[in-house]
């Protein structure tokens, strides 16, 4: 690797000495057992140094890239390298679709699992909320499966690469649907200002939305993401709520092209088209920022907006834009969403790291009193001490990786800071 290596954002330049990636499972072991240290390389769309090493980076995008339906048990298994763009039509074309998806599809499959991504919806958990099993290669080259009645299964789902390298894993299908997408403007603060008209705003939809510049007035959008059932195409009223239809498709950040967007105004389409916010052929989001997230219990969305919007003076100058979201709950370890239903704060920064990481503090100040758990894949400043009362399991989590890499084969500085109990 050269010392240009970055991730997505630009803001990480990875330390590793070389990237490897493996053509079949049986180089990817031999890698692995004979490397001092490896983390698994995804899309490089994280934004803390999760991913990074000073060993070796491996890339299991190499690998053969499997789409293997199981219409008996309704699950699929794919390649863990494999986009959700990459694959998701399949399920289409074969009659199925995964329950949610996040806002890109540029993103892998076990990337996106590993560290707890997620779309919207107060029915819907996160994507990692779908495995039922995992194929992984562990630290002395071995290959290990987990399904959901094994012990480990809850700890190895969301695990930041700690405990191996994924190479395959089995996802819950549903029957494939269709949605309708529209974006209503200039929602009025007092609909979400405490918590039966918060939920009324997230349960109005099969996925919901709320983009905000925290510059006071009006919520700026709500994307709702409308599940086609059985009453057939819908019609969306001019107002809703005290919101106004857009009369055109709109994107998140003011100013950024519209056409990079999932279509809007009511066009049904299948699931995979809609329930992402970017299309596959373009850019998403804006490209140069950074991302930070906060996950707080769905009971104190409307008390954690209002903290939030007594700092809006501190997040608004560095803001691009602001998403709100929730996520049903899980029983996955390290999930954000784990053991309470969600609603995610989600800020994409200008990239100015110095000018931000103080922002945070400010942020993580006021989320304090609701147990505020941030994204592991995006930036973060929560202290580890901080970070272990958040998780029940965190201490059960320290065990599980030192049974499964009881040399450190797969920590990083990353690691080290968030779980330094690790038993060497």
């Amino acid at each position: 690797m050269t010392p240009a290596e970055k991730n997505w954002a630009g803001n990480i330049t990875f330390g590793a000495q070389r990237l490897r990636t493996p053509r079949s499972e049986a180089e990817l072991q031999e890698i692995v057992a004979g490397a001092t240290t490896a983390r698994a390389l995804g899309t490089r769309h994280s934004f803390s140094t999760v991913a990074d090493t000073a060993g070796d980076l491996v890339s299991v995008a190499g690998l053969p890239r499997t789409v293997e339906i199981d219409r008996d048990a309704q699950a699929v298994t794919v390649s863990a390298g494999l986009r959700f763009g990459e694959f998701a039509g399949t399920l289409q074309e074969n009659g199925y679709a995964l329950h949610n998806l996040g806002s890109l599809p540029h993103i892998s499959v076990a990337g996106a699992c590993a560290t707890g991504t997620h779309g919207s919806g107060v029915g819907n958990r996160s994507i990692a909320g779908a495995v039922r099993a995992l194929e992984m290669v562990t630290a002395d080259g071995s290959p290990v499966r987990l399904a959901r009645d094994d012990a480990d299964f809850p700890g190895a789902v969301v695990a930041l690469g700690a405990l191996g390298v994924v190479t395959r894993l089995t996802l819950d299908l549903v029957p494939a649907f269709d949605v309708q997408q529209w974006v209503y403007e200039d929602l009025p603060q007092a609909r979400i200002a405490d918590g039966a008209g918060f939920d009324e705003v997230m349960s109005a939809a099969y996925s919901v939305s709320l983009f905000t510049d925290w510059r006071g007035g009006p919520v700026n959008q709500v994307w709702l993401k409308q599940q086609v059932g059985a009453a057939g195409v819908l019609q969306a009223p001019d107002e809703w709520l005290g919101a106004r239809l857009a009369d055109g498709p709109r994107h998140p950040i003011h100013g950024m092209p519209a056409e990079n967007c999932t279509r809007q105004q009511g066009v049904p389409g299948a699931w995979h088209k809609r329930l992402p916010h970017f299309r596959l052929e373009f850019t998403p989001s804006n490209g140069d920022e950074l991302q930070s997230e906060y996950f707080v219990a769905r009971r104190d969305a409307a008390a954690a907006f209002e903290a939030l919007d007594r700092i809006r003076t501190r997040i608004a100058p560095l803001l691009l834009v602001s998403e709100i979201r929730t996520v049903a709950r899980d029983d996955l370890w390290l999930s954000p969403a784990s053991g309470r239903d969600s609603v995610a704060f989600h800020f994409t920064w200008a990239p100015d790291t110095e000018a931000v990481t103080p922002v945070l503090g400010a942020i993580e100040e006021a989320l304090a009193p609701f147990g505020a758990r941030p994204h592991w894949g995006k930036v973060f400043t929560t202290a580890p001490e901080t970070l272990r009362t958040l998780y029940g399991q965190y201490a059960e989590f320290e065990k599980l990786m030192a049974r499964y890499d009881p040399t450190g084969m797969f920590r990083n500085a990353f690691l080290d800071r968030h779980f330094p109990h690790h038993e060497q």
